[in-house]
């Protein structure tokens, strides 16, 4: 199904005149030689008197030669739940259009639809956790702007197939926004492979996990030029802090420290794995390519509350469609992992 990038955006946005800021003015000059008397900012210098860069340009230097995209195709916001408002402000209609959301997933998506008055058409995954691609299409009609996949999915861990997410790519006229935030916890390979072949794909990164920057709140958005350009017309001017984007930069060069924690991570998640089907009230461990696992009890109500009196802190999903008594763990540190699997041994 072709997509047309004008069909999907709104009217008010296609005729919006982006905010222009001060140092949008003058990106393409030699900054360093340049004296600052255009942005009313304070002229002492302490490191951070400075408007920031409004493009984040080093910061996207970086991802694009990692991941082998072009800089154009990145936008970059104040954590990933800006980005996903941002595709919500430029796309869909107020009180007129309406996305698709599979529960359980990622509660910011319905979140987000409620702030911007659109419809979130929720279509439950399948029994395995899989999208239920028929009822999805079934779902779909003329105001539908953007299917929701979360893939590694939150709370339950696994990826979707492929041939689920190419079957919605090929017969949705919309955007179909596929959430990496765990992607490098997962043999699977990133979507961003396939921007070229699909002009509808957008995939959302993080800094936050595998990166271990949640403090500094980076989201990233890949997609095609022509959706990036739309989603930097109603950008805020500086939304990306200068603090945040030098530590993005550090983290981002120290590449084998990163690996080394990630490949931490996911050995101590096997061994969880192994563990948790040893616990006596343990009914289901699902299996997981993230850095968590979801985990079915007899009653998760119960062994949360007693996991909180042990000063352990968790996830209880029991509220969540399909996720009846499910806890989710997070891995920690081997330390951290240790106590937890002594405390869930003692438990009865």
């Amino acid at each position: 199904m072709e997509f047309d990038i004008n069909t999907i955006t709104r009217e008010n946005v296609k005729i919006l005149k982006p905010y222009s800021s001060a140092r949008d003015e003058f990106e393409d000059f030699d900054t360093a030689e340049m004296i600052f008397l255009d942005a009313n900012e304070n002229p002492f210098q302490n490191g951070v008197n400075r408007y920031p860069d409004p493009q984040q340009s080093s910061v996207k230097a970086i991802l694009a030669k990692n991941n082998n995209v072009g800089s154009s195709q990145i936008l970059l916001g104040n954590g990933s739940d800006e980005v996903l408002d941002l595709l919500f402000r430029a796309f869909c209609e107020p009180k007129i259009d309406n996305i698709i959301s599979l529960p359980p997933t990622y509660g910011m998506y319905s979140v987000l639809a409620n702030i911007n008055a659109v419809e979130n058409r929720e279509v439950l995954l399948s029994t395995d956790f899989q999208p239920q691609v028929e009822k999805i299409l079934e779902a779909v009609d003329e105001n539908t702007k953007i299917i929701f996949l979360c893939s590694p999915n939150n709370p339950t861990g696994n990826s979707f197939s492929d041939e689920s997410v190419v079957k919605l790519l090929q017969n949705f006229k919309g955007l179909v926004v596929i959430d990496e935030a765990y992607i490098d916890f997962s043999d699977k390979e990133s979507w961003l492979t396939e921007m070229d072949e699909y002009p509808n794909l957008v995939i959302t990164q993080t800094l936050s996990k595998a990166y271990g920057l949640a403090g500094i709140r980076l989201g990233i958005c890949y997609a095609s030029e022509a959706v990036i350009s739309v989603l930097n017309k109603i950008k805020p001017p500086y939304n990306v802090n200068e603090l945040t984007q030098q530590r993005a930069i550090e983290r981002l060069k120290d590449s084998d420290k990163i690996k080394q924690e990630i490949a931490s991570i996911i050995e101590q998640r096997e061994e969880l794995l192994k563990v948790l089907l040893e616990v006596s009230f343990v009914e289901k461990v699902y299996p997981t390519e993230a850095n968590f696992v979801l985990v079915k009890v007899d009653d998760a109500n119960k062994r949360y509350d007693e996991l909180i009196a042990k000063r352990i802190v968790i996830r209880n999903r029991t509220t969540q469609s399909l996720c009846e008594n499910c806890l989710r763990f997070t891995i920690g540190i081997p330390e951290e992992n240790a106590v937890l699997i002594k405390e869930l041994k003692l438990l009865k």
